[in-house]
């Protein structure tokens, strides 16, 4: 009986387990597979921060899901509505996001995160990535406060116990390269090689193809098979190109994709020890430039929340596909020190700016006209990081429009970063309840799929934190129908 199961996920993201949970609960018995070694269980979740958006009153409703700290007393959180979920999203993917998918996610998410709660996962409010001191009181800004306790290497070790305690098995070093299904179409289960699993329903959660260097190139384009992979090695779109040949409709932006600024020194492939530490993302307060040493982005157009998930392309299309952010002794004390202290970590400093571009390899001439001409524009205010503090430059392209401290007292820092590809946005289409649709729009029977597999939520960018969101809110659902749908072909015992 190793090979059958009522309800079959594969994947063991955030996004499979919800969907194994969710089904265990309704009864059935669950078979996850993971394509990689035991060490891979987790998938790309193992490699997140553990950040996860949702929707809140304030600092009270939280606090119902979050553990005990001191610091809850000195803290101010904004409300963060259904309302401001879907208007982030509506403006960050430039209007393109599933309007039925999102409206799903943004009204789910915070009743989902109570289920995740009751099952056993525990959060936190993040202090150290998503608020500033002002005044003695710690401000959260970008409507993104709450993480999972242990960040993603937490979240996985949470939802193993769950499943375990839940009877859903795991099978490991099983690649999944195809559906089989019956005479009638409906999916019966899944092939790995010479191996066949059967069910009466099957959940795919096994990511896109970010780790797969020629479908990179094919989809995102041009030297895209040049970026660094900031999670597992395993997500190589073998499931989702399944999918696709059993008839799944694609959906979403297949030239798109999450990739942020990612430590120039950082493995081509997830750091299973350091995991999210290689990402650097306190760039707002920096000015960012390349090794000619010339700017090319606004660092301070938004909130960082709205901005790393698209910035790591920019930086991809920089010569040799390398930059820098640069800081001083004003701004060094902001920096994210579980960010920007790591082992073996692309870092120079220096008491001049011209020293700085010898150690980093930056064309000094270029560096120098370019601060000079930054620190020329940079005006007087009040500098504020929790907020838009609208401390702009003037007359500078690109512009910095908040946070444009001058560049100018020693020691100066630079770090460099290129690509770190995070998940690709294209996927299959699914409806609302997270069954996968043919390419009439109709349901393909005993099919569902949930997480980076789902196309048509993210289109150019992506708010922090909405990727747990949507693999939670889809990875219940699509269990909880998976499940139903089992009790209902499944023979009696």
């Amino acid at each position: 009986m190793d090979n059958k199961a009522d309800v079959i996920v594969v994947g063991t993201g955030n996004a499979g387990f919800c969907a194994a949970h969710a089904a265990a609960r309704y009864g059935a018995r669950v078979l996850m597979l993971e394509k990689g070694p035991a060490e891979a269980i987790g998938g790309n979740t193992y490699f997140t921060a553990g950040a996860i958006r949702t929707t809140y009153r304030g600092l009270d409703e939280l606090t119902e899901l979050v553990v005990d700290d001191e610091r809850h007393a000195r803290t101010d959180i904004a409300p963060y509505t259904a309302a401001d979920f879907g208007s982030d999203m509506d403006r960050v993917t430039l209007g393109r996001c599933d309007p039925s998918l999102t409206r799903t996610m943004v009204q789910d998410i915070a009743d989902a995160l109570t289920w995740m709660h009751d099952l056993g996962i525990r959060f936190r409010l993040q202090y150290e990535r998503q608020a500033y001191e002002v005044d003695g009181r710690f401000r959260f800004w970008g409507g993104l406060p709450l993480a999972v306790v242990d960040g993603g290497k937490g979240l996985v070790a949470q939802h193993r116990r769950i499943a375990e305690r839940e009877g859903v098995r795991i099978r490991c070093s099983t690649p999944v390269d195809r559906l089989l299904r019956d005479a009638d179409g409906r999916v019966v289960g899944v092939g790995a090689g010479e191996q066949e699993f059967h069910a009466e329903a099957v959940v795919l959660a096994a990511g896109g193809f970010q780790a797969n260097r020629l479908l990179r190139a094919q989809y995102l384009g041009p030297s895209w098979d040049l970026a660094k992979v900031r999670g597992t090695p395993y997500n190589t779109g073998a499931a989702l190109l399944a999918a696709l040949d059993a008839g799944a409709q694609p959906a979403g932006h297949w030239s798109g994709c999450h990739a942020v600024a990612w430590d120039a020194n950082a493995p081509e492939t997830g750091d299973f020890e350091l995991t999210n530490r290689h990402t650097k993302q306190s760039y707002p307060l920096s000015i960012v430039v390349n090794t000619e040493g010339r700017r090319f982005l606004d660092e301070g157009a938004e909130l960082r929340n709205y901005t790393y998930a698209k910035y790591g392309a920019k930086i991809l299309l920089q010569p040799g596909a390398r930059a820098f952010q640069l800081f001083d002794a004003k701004t060094a004390p902001l920096l994210r020190e579980a960010e920007y202290q790591v082992p073996g970590i692309t870092r120079f400093e220096a008491n001049s700016i011209a020293e700085l571009a010898e150690l980093a390899g930056i064309d000094a001439s270029g560096l120098a006209a370019t601060v000079e001409d930054y620190n020329a524009a940079t005006r007087p205010g009040h500098f504020d990081p929790s907020v838009k503090d609208g401390l702009s430059t003037a007359g500078l392209r690109p512009p910095k429009s908040n946070w444009a401290l001058p560049l100018d007292e020693p020691p100066y820092l630079a770090f460099g970063v290129t690509c770190g590809i995070t998940f690709t946005f294209g996927g299959v289409r699914i409806d609302d309840s997270g069954r996968v649709l043919d390419h009439e729009s109709e349901a393909i029977p005993g099919l569902f799929a949930a997480g980076e597999m789902v196309g048509g939520l993210f289109y150019h960018n992506y708010p922090g934190g909405s990727g747990l969101s949507a693999g939670t809110v889809f990875g219940r659902k699509a269990g909880t129908e998976a499940g139903r749908l089992a009790s209902t072909l499944a023979p009696a015992t």
